[in-house]
């Protein structure tokens, strides 16, 4: 057992932070040369959603806390990937973006020394979250880091974060995690059926936490194969526009679920925390902490609810890219294998250049929820589009 069992099929980057922490040990022994030039004060670390770039930023901060590099068993290594040590900073959010406030407070606890760890090891998860006010505020910190400070920020692409942040960094990228890795991970740590492991695994597209989720959650997999359906059911306008409902519906439905978890007790620990009901609490000062909450609940669930749209349309594009591969008998296998018959009808009856065309549609959709277009016009735009071909 170690902190990298995580990285599922992420090897080449594995063996690039283990330099490093060993490169780390060296220099604090006041050793110099190659070891130690696998160290840096500021990683960039990228990957497509699912491939681990949090869990590579935790195990890092662990080996690095770590006397034995990362054994995952001491102290050091639980407190380090659960959040708790005193000297790992972990900072993400649920939010549309990370706050100037959150990283001015981050900056200062980097600014000192380590009060019990090797290391003073900031991870900030969410990297292309930063507003331009908190980027410029972070910037100095890791231009002028103090010597016993290490930064790792994590992101989906180099792109996603601005010039001035990833030029000070030293950049790992993650790969998308091989299906045959995933479905092993499954069936070892899991128990999971080797069958429906696999399963998992090639439908989850190496998002290794959508592969637990399928291979879990039978909800999770009938949600999914309900989205499969819509490209079969567009008949006509209507059937489109019913279709779009739907899926904003269903987006709803399942983020509201989740954020309803989370909501209540968030509420109940601020109104424990300013005393509301007690005496002497300061209502005018507790409405207004409350009233922050709930726009930032609001916020998260809208993050939350685009974020269940996008999955779905990466799971739709996969069924064209499915259709596509019949089409031009590329060979390759087939993402949703368990609908076969389906995909060669789908593949009969159309042609390649109107399946990629569809596969534009739904990327265009994508990009336009993303730049906050109204989901249901991006949805009822796409089926339309998905229909007429």
């Amino acid at each position: 057992m170690s902190v990298w069992d995580d990285l599922v099929g992420q090897e080449p980057a594995v063996a690039v932070l283990q330099k490093a922490v060993a490169g780390a040990e060296a220099g604090m022994r006041g050793e110099s040369g190659a070891a130690v030039a696998g160290m840096t004060h500021a990683w960039l670390i990228t990957g497509p959603p699912g491939s681990g770039r949090s869990n590579a930023g935790r195990a890092f901060a662990a080996a690095l806390q770590c006397a034995n590099h990362g054994c995952g068993e001491c102290n050091e290594c639980r407190t380090s990937l659960s959040g708790a040590h005193p000297d790992v900073s972990l900072i993400r959010t649920e939010l549309l973006s990370i706050r100037v406030s959150e990283i001015r407070e981050l900056v200062r606890r980097a600014a000192m020394s380590p009060t019990q760890g090797r290391w003073q090891v900031m991870v900030v998860e969410d990297a292309d979250r930063l507003t331009e006010q908190a980027a410029d505020a972070l910037l100095k910190s890791i231009e002028e880091p103090a010597p016993r400070t290490v930064w790792v920020l994590c992101a989906p692409t180099v792109e996603d974060v601005v010039p001035t942040i990833r030029s000070r960094c030293r950049l790992l990228v993650l790969r998308t995690p091989p299906v045959d890795a995933v479905a092993h991970m499954l069936v070892g740590k899991l128990g999971v059926d080797p069958e429906l492991a696999g399963f998992a695994a090639r439908a989850a597209q190496g998002h290794i936490g959508r592969a637990r989720a399928l291979a879990r959650d039978e909800e999770v997999r009938d949600r999914r194969n309900r989205v499969l359906d819509v490209p079969f059911a567009l008949r006509d306008l209507g059937a489109c526009l019913k279709a779009a409902q739907q899926l904003v519906e269903a987006a709803k439905e399942e983020a509201g679920a989740s954020a309803e978890k989370v909501d209540e007790k968030e509420r109940s620990a601020l109104e424990q925390a300013l005393g509301v009901g007690t005496k002497g609490a300061k209502p005018r000062e507790a409405n207004a902490a409350l009233k922050e909450l709930e726009d930032q609940q609001k916020a998260r669930a809208k993050r939350w609810e685009r974020d269940v749209l996008d999955r779905s349309l990466v799971d739709l594009m996969a069924l064209y890219r499915d259709v596509l591969m019949v089409q031009t008998r590329a060979g390759a296998e087939l993402i949703n294998a368990e609908l076969g018959p389906n995909i060669e009808q789908l593949a009969g009856r159309t042609t390649p250049e109107q399946t990629i065309r569809r596969i534009d549609a739904i990327a265009a959709c994508r990009e336009a929820i993303e730049t906050n277009v109204a989901p249901l016009l991006a949805l009822e735009a796409m089926t339309i589009a998905l229909f007429e071909g």
